[in-house]
């Protein structure tokens, strides 16, 4: 009988999806997604530039529809990827019962804020965005460290340099931005809802400007001189140093344009296909490894393919919610206020249909980036 009749995955080792020394997955792949990706960053900018001084569509027409091109495109997508491991893999809804039930909480919120307060809303929405940005990077750097070759352990002082310096890299501008009472995301002005306390007063010192840069700025210190002793060691882990030079260059620029709303959305772009990367290389993992089929089916059966797009179009799929959620919050906010502007409208209703299913999403993904073992427990398993 012909082997060829297996239908099983595992059993057909000469094409297992395995990790290659170093890299996450292999040299290509490492390259293409996790690092040179980021020249995905500027696109979004250079659109919205392109519509507003060649086009010269009115600014927040040709923001509006860069948020909505990212959204559907990447953005969007990233986010109900989310959901393929955790609402719909029953392993994960039996192992973390309160988390799922618990996210119905925050729609509720998201709405409530979308009509009461939509600069409060977004506040907290940049505040929780950017932590979830830099934790999908601390997530990748010590999946990184799970690929050591066992030259050198990775120590406590060396995770605590490289987190203290991905940790601190967004915020040198952006709070100098606070201080200068300078913080606008599209329309929305946050300062008029962060406290007093982190502006500069009139001839004063901008204090939050200066702790944060210091701190980032020590944190460099001690990310160079480690760079320098793993690299004349003799065992610097070259994929994760490259990963990690490239996203501080990158998160700690992007706060100093003028668009905080589009440049964001640039810093999204490459967090978000990052996300669906790895979120699709972890699934596959879990597909060939025969994990996937008895909690998830439907998902092991789109994670066959030879490449991702049946999981990307699902992901895309699942973005009609959203679509209509957003619709239906435009409609009603013309009927509940209609002295708000068209713009004013759309903005809520985008973050409206947006932040219901982005928050939960990142709620899940809070759990999701402490399993530091996805990669290396799917690849290898028996």
């Amino acid at each position: 009988m012909s082997v060829t009749t297996v239908s099983s995955p595992v059993s057909r080792s000469a094409e297992r999806i395995q990790p290659e020394g170093l890299w996450l997955r292999n040299r290509n792949w490492d390259t293409l997604f996790m690092t040179l990706s980021v020249f995905l960053v500027p696109i979004p900018y250079l659109f919205y530039l392109i519509g507003k001084d060649i086009l010269h569509v009115d600014k927040d027409v040709a923001r509006n529809a860069v948020n909505l091109a990212v959204a559907l495109l990447v953005g969007g997508p990233h986010m109900y990827a989310t959901f393929m491991r955790t609402a719909l893999d029953e392993k994960f809804v039996k192992r973390y019962p309160a988390l799922i039930r618990s996210s119905i909480i925050i729609p509720i919120v998201v709405v409530s804020l979308a009509f009461l307060n939509l600069p409060l809303l977004l506040t907290i929405f940049f505040f929780w965005a950017s932590i979830h940005v830099l934790h999908q990077v601390t997530y990748i750097v010590e999946l990184y460290n799970r690929r050591s070759d066992g030259k050198s352990a990775v120590t406590l002082w060396a995770r605590a340099v490289d987190y203290a310096l991905i940790l601190t890299c967004l915020f040198p501008i952006a709070a100098l931005k606070i201080s200068q009472r300078n913080f606008n995301i599209g329309a929305n002005d946050l300062t008029k809802v962060i406290p007093d306390f982190f502006f500069t007063k009139e001839g004063g010192v901008p204090w939050f400007f200066i702790l944060m840069t210091t701190l980032f700025g020590v944190a460099l210190v001690a990310f160079i001189v480690k760079t320098i002793r793993e690299y004349r060691g003799g065992y610097i882990h070259w994929p994760k140093t490259v990963f990690i030079v490239i996203t501080v260059a990158v998160a700690c620029t992007m706060p100093a344009l003028e668009n905080l709303d589009t440049a964001f959305q640039g810093l999204n772009t490459w967090h978000s296909f990052q996300y669906l990367a790895l979120t699709f290389y972890i699934l596959k993992l879990r597909q060939q490894s025969g994990d996937l089929e008895g909690s998830n089916p439907m998902v092991s059966r789109l994670a066959s393919g030879r490449n991702s797009l049946k999981l990307y179009g699902f992901s895309m799929f699942m973005l009609v919610g959203s679509l209509v959620l957003g619709v239906v919050v435009y409609l009603v906010v013309g009927l509940v206020d209609p002295t708000r502007t068209g713009d004013a409208r759309f903005d809520t209703a985008y973050y409206t249909a947006i932040l219901c299913f982005l928050w939960i999403h990142y709620y899940h993904d809070h759990f999701l980036f402490t399993d530091f073992d996805a990669v290396e427990r799917a690849a290898f398993a028996k």
